[in-house]
């Protein structure tokens, strides 16, 4: 078929495409008539092989982009949820959320590289020589973790005050790996490598002081939440640099506008994991629970963390 017959023979349908599409983006779909909808759903998959047709064929980057962007908002449109419900935020959360990662799982595994190697090191490194700690981390910040961990903890919960300020905290954290993305990338690599650091040099200087039984045994619960929300945060952040470095047929903004969506999801869905180790951290972390409980319950989540993001939404339609 030729570019001129194809375009006759189609134009159409794109025009009829068109004209239910802007009726639901008004009113709704859920308030189009039910003839309406399956002749939507019905031209929408016509249209999305259109634009397969097209680009297959290379017949132009102006009617690609046309198309793309009725096959978009279509998209859009028919799969969205309607906001303040309930219903739909957990849906996404148990289902929407783990299945979006794992279909982007390339940026997760890059940013579990960038987060955890250099925490390794650094946290070996910090464990073996006595003087390395001082050179990333102020004798300040150091002696405040030996007065917090030099004792069992005792104490029954830090109660809501400090789950608020866990919550504050470390979003401010994961926030600073995804929003940095739009620096190319660049200041998500950075949030997530010092971060590692950070982690890492803590870890080690608690090992080598001997307070790693009650270090230890205080992050274990929280830190399977936190720790994997903020690798999920700085994923966020490269796909949004991504993006940028590589829009393939799109313009930047076009492709930004595409992609930072997925990753505004992504970050959604992390900042919702950080709530829940803003919790634990400040209700059962520092309990006097016994540390060998803290150790099964700690590991359990971890188990938990892992079984959520690699089979959650598993089976169910995708869009």
């Amino acid at each position: 078929m030729t570019k001129s017959r194809f375009l006759s023979t189609r134009k159409k349908s794109w025009k009829r495409f068109e004209t239910l599409l802007t009726r639901s983006e008004k009113h709704k779909m859920k308030n189009i008539p039910a003839d309406e909808i399956a002749e939507f759903s019905h031209l929408f998959r016509q249209v999305c092989y259109d634009l397969a047709t097209v680009r297959s064929r290379d017949w132009g980057l102006g009617l690609e982009r046309f198309l793309n962007n009725l096959v978009t908002r279509g998209h859009n449109s028919f799969y969205r949820s309607p906001p303040g419900r309930p219903k739909e935020v957990i849906r996404f959360l148990l289902e929407g959320f783990p299945r979006l990662l794992r279909k982007n799982w390339p940026y997760f595994l890059v940013a579990n590289i960038l987060f955890y190697l250099p925490g390794f090191i650094t946290a070996y490194l910090a464990a073996t020589d006595p003087s390395m700690p001082s050179q990333i981390l102020p004798t300040s910040a150091l002696a405040q973790m030996d007065a917090m961990y030099d004792q069992d903890i005792k104490g029954t919960s830090m109660e809501a005050g400090a789950a608020g300020f866990y919550v504050q905290h470390n979003v401010g954290i994961a926030f600073k790996c995804f929003a940095t993305g739009v620096l190319f990338g660049l200041g998500t690599i950075y949030t997530l490598v010092f971060n590692g650091l950070y982690l890492g040099t803590v870890s080690g200087y608690m090992i080598a002081q001997g307070h790693s039984s009650n270090f230890f045994s205080f992050v274990i619960s929280h830190g399977s939440f936190e720790l994997t929300a903020i690798v999920i945060s700085g994923m966020a952040g490269l796909v949004l640099g991504h993006s940028l470095i590589r829009p393939g047929r799109h313009g930047r903004l076009e492709a930004i506008r595409i992609r930072g969506r997925i990753s505004l999801q992504l970050a959604s869905g992390a900042a919702a994991m950080l709530i829940v180790a803003a919790l634990i951290e400040g209700f059962w972390s520092p309990s006097a629970a016994p540390k060998v409980l803290k150790y099964i319950v700690g590991t359990g989540l971890w188990v938990i963390v892992a079984l959520y993001l690699g089979i959650a939404g598993r089976g169910e339609r995708t869009a």
